[in-house]
């Protein structure tokens, strides 16, 4: 029966990734036409606003989902408790932004920044203004409601976007399509979900008992995730801090669309065997093997072709990002990789570490940024940051081990190095085709995607069969192909 369960959760998170898919297949199409209707530092000057009210955003974020997620038994008092709490949150946060903005445009050294802050920051209200009874979609591994609420607001903001940039022309364009799908996601939440949410705080101290470690870690991550576009933005000028900034979105891809949906399952199913180390050691390792499988090949495959897919994606333009994705694409996958343990550390109840180990990452990315690095070029920060998650990535596992000690560094490789051998061969082979045929840069990328998909896939397949085709990623992945769900009798006497 674990072992049904164990599939189930896998199965689900899937589900996840396909459903975010279609989101993001809007949002790429979006991404593609505005790239041809405005310029890089169009880009730049709204993502710089962007660190900026995410930075604010995240001082006042408690995470009360959290809170909510972890506890079984909670009652409609404990999300009244959780909205008010989120809601004073966004007011505190959107007022600091307002008075803050001119702050901003000082660091960024572009007066052009303020306005957009200060619209900005109304996305921040609509955020605190979300209906919270939408964390039970999360809560009960319901993901179709969840799917609408993304799908709808996404098709809002895609298609305000659009046309302001082609009526404006200018970078509030996308200042307004944030807007119109931050008010469309809001009403969506009351739509969807029955629950009407009123002010309380009767459950204030227990919700505010897990978020304030939440709180901490939350600032920490986003310094980890921003500190060095925020270096970027100060140092080089907007037109590169565009070509970055859009370069890290693109980058994200295989991280954002198809790891950050898995975690979204994964945490609820990590805190349903916290009290059965064995089940969550099988889980854990299954969920960081299927990862691997997915996203890894993604981050790899988008670096390999990068120098053919800016330009035909993107336009000529576009050119001064290809370095940046061919970095940031594996520095993100990396980084993604830690969701699994990151959970796994928060469910067996070690918070504390969690957050010493973000601070201690951003501490140092920092410290040799403006020591060995200071004032330097967009390249190098976007290597430095690659060169801290690989090493983030192996502290992290080595604390994870510690909290669950049947785990062991030969299972973590048991479970990942098919997949990370095949993506290897793969990036050996697009790499020689990209320097040795001579087609037009559309049917040259055409063919680099389906030539590295082949050897991925049949390099997964010969060295899972040469390995005896143990129980893990590939297995599943047949299972699903052959029509045998988890929930057949066959599995549960596996």
């Amino acid at each position: 029966m674990q072992r049904i369960r164990v599939y189930s959760t896998v199965g689900s998170s899937l589900l996840t990734v396909g459903m975010r898919w279609t989101d993001r297949a809007i949002a790429i199409a979006s991404t593609v036409i505005l790239a041809r209707l405005l310029a890089p530092a169009d880009f730049g000057i709204v993502a710089m606003g962007s660190l900026v009210i995410g930075l604010a955003d995240t001082l006042f974020n408690f995470s009360v989902h959290v809170a909510l997620i972890r506890d079984p038994d909670v009652t409609q008092e404990h999300y009244d408790s959780a909205w008010t709490i989120g809601l004073l949150q966004a007011v505190a946060s959107a007022l600091v932004l307002v008075a803050a903005a001119p702050l901003a445009a000082v660091y960024f050294a572009d007066a052009r920044v303020t306005a957009v802050v200060r619209a900005l920051a109304v996305s921040v209200l609509l955020t605190g203004l979300q209906n919270i009874g939408m964390v039970q979609f999360q809560k009960n591994m319901q993901f179709g409601a969840e799917f609408r609420f993304l799908f709808f607001k996404r098709v809002a903001g895609f298609a305000a976007v659009v046309i302001a940039a082609a009526t404006l022309r200018t970078y509030w364009a996308l200042v307004i399509g944030t807007l119109v799908a931050g008010a469309t996601g809001t009403l969506l939440t009351y739509k969807l979900h029955p629950m009407r949410p009123r002010l309380s705080f009767k459950r204030f101290r227990e919700i505010f008992g897990v978020s304030q470690w939440m709180l901490v870690a939350n600032i920490g991550d986003y310094l980890r995730v921003t500190l060095h576009k925020m270096l970027v933005g100060r140092w080089s000028s907007p037109s590169i801090m565009g070509a970055y900034s859009l370069a890290d979105e693109i980058s994200s891809l295989p991280s954002g669309e198809l790891l950050a949906p898995i975690g979204r399952a994964l945490f609820p199913a990590f805190a349903s065997v916290k009290h059965d180390l064995a089940a969550l050691k099988e889980k854990f390792l299954l969920a960081q093997g299927i990862q691997t499988a997915i996203a890894v090949p993604a981050a790899v495959g988008l670096a390999a072709v990068a120098g053919d897919a800016v330009p035909v994606l993107l336009g000529e333009k576009w050119q001064s990002a290809v370095p940046f994705v061919q970095i940031l694409a594996l520095a993100n996958i990396v980084q993604a990789l830690c969701a699994s343990p990151n959970y796994a550390l928060i469910i067996v109840g070690a918070v504390k570490a969690t957050v010493l180990f973000v601070w201690t990452q951003v501490l140092f990315f920092a410290a040799l940024a403006v020591t060995l690095f200071l004032g330097s070029g967009a390249v190098t920060i976007a290597s430095l940051r690659l060169g801290v998650a690989v090493v983030a990535l192996w502290v992290l596992f080595w604390l994870v081990m510690r909290s669950i000690p049947a785990l062991r560094v030969t299972d973590l490789l048991v479970s990942t190095w098919r997949p990370l051998v095949s993506a290897a061969a793969m990036a050996a082979v697009v790499t020689w085709l990209s320097a040795h045929i001579d087609l037009r840069p559309a049917a040259a990328l055409l063919v680099e995607i389906l030539v590295g998909a082949a050897v991925y896939g049949l390099g997964v397949i010969a060295l899972w069969t040469l390995a005896g085709r143990p129980r893990g990623a590939e297995s599943y992945v047949f299972d699903l192909l052959r029509g045998l769900r988890p929930v057949s009798q066959g599995h549960a006497g596996r």
